[in-house]
């Protein structure tokens, strides 16, 4: 990593500075965790890393550029969703599965990113488009599994031609993603998490094969 970490002025971060620049993002992270965005300031920051405000706006021009730093590296996590999906079938129990597991990397993503989530999902609502791009960097990613498995399935018979695979696809993701960050929400209904999972597969699967899964 040495060289291609810099600093505002463009100078290159030796290890100590890198490792100065990451432990201000580690207590940034934390701090959304527990307080809103915009309540956040730089010397609160710098304060809970140790250092001064002034080694913060070496790395960063702001507590935002920071927070996007932040999203960039949860957005490539986020595109390893793909993976769970990676050379999976939808056939059979295997294809049950294979729903079951995608529901809980979404679900899981979710809950381990919830905070830099709600800045993003605000940030893009609010129509920032650094925030837009990582918002859909982060769905492109299982959104086009998704599309290219149901023209597969559609080329092999097994899926109504009428049916669109990108509406579909679209339609399942951001449902994935609508339900994920809402699962607190679900307690309040008296909904559990255990019951939340299967339900949502059976969704997934309905909408990508057009068929009740085979358990």
């Amino acid at each position: 990593m040495t060289g291609q970490v810099r600093t505002v002025d463009g100078r290159v971060a030796g290890r100590r500075g890198q490792a100065t620049r990451q432990k201000l993002l580690d207590c940034l992270s934390e701090m959304l965790s527990s307080s809103p965005y915009r309540d956040v300031k730089v010397i609160d920051v710098a304060r809970k890393a140790g250092t001064s405000p002034a080694t913060f706006y070496q790395y960063f021009p702001d507590v935002e550029g920071a927070v996007l730093e932040i999203a960039e590296q949860m957005a490539a996590e986020g595109a390893e969703l793909t993976q769970v999906l990676d050379g999976r079938t939808w056939v059979g129990k295997a294809g049950w599965q294979t729903s079951q597991d995608l529901v809980e990397g979404f679900l899981d993503f979710w809950r381990k990113n919830d905070a830099i989530l709600r800045v993003v999902d605000l940030g893009a609502a609010e129509g920032d488009k650094r925030f837009y791009k990582i918002r859909m960097k982060i769905l492109n990613s299982v959104n086009n599994s998704l599309t290219d498995t149901v023209k597969e399935l559609q080329s092999k018979g097994k899926v109504d031609k009428d049916i669109s695979p990108a509406a579909m696809a679209g339609s399942l993701v951001a449902m994935l993603a609508a339900v994920a960050s809402h699962q607190r929400g679900f307690q309040t209904w008296g909904v559990k998490q255990a019951e939340l999972k299967p339900n949502l597969a059976m969704l997934v699967h309905l909408g990508v094969t057009g068929k009740k899964p085979a358990k």
